[in-house]
């Protein structure tokens, strides 16, 4: 059966979530179509994010990539959704897409999205003062 794009992305649980590390994606052979012209767009989508609970599954990434092969998007637009749809199923504590798309007319465009999770609150603690008196 062969493989088909899917904008469906798959995550499995972190293996180390006490811990902040990082974890990057270099897709080289990222295509879209232009919304204006049909043409393809050609990029290099590089992602770096720090996992909470979950990381994404790499084949489905590849494959959610792919998706993009015959759709029309601006630039700015495709980097965002990207963006968009890795937070939505990872729901990581940091996360960067930069779309690094090749020169057309003459104009080499880098488009970098970021997100950064809001900080749980931990239970405010009163501070503990201690003194001695001499």
């Amino acid at each position: 059966m062969p493989t088909k794009p899917l904008k469906q992305l798959e995550t499995f649980p972190n293996p180390n979530p006490e811990r902040d590390y990082e974890i990057s994606f270099d897709c080289p052979e990222f295509t879209c179509l232009c919304p204006r012209t049909g043409q393809p767009d050609f990029a290099t989508v590089r992602i770096r994010y720090v996992p909470d609970r979950l990381c994404v599954e790499l084949k489905s990434l590849k494959l959610y990539l792919w998706s993009f092969r015959n759709e029309g998007h601006f630039h700015e637009a495709v980097t965002n959704r990207i963006l968009d749809d890795l937070v939505q199923a990872t729901r990581p504590r940091r996360m960067i897409v930069v779309g690094d798309f090749y020169v057309r007319g003459g104009i080499h465009t880098i488009v970098t999205a970021t997100y950064e999770a809001a900080r749980r609150r931990r239970k405010s603690r009163e501070p503990r003062v201690e003194s001695r008196e001499t």
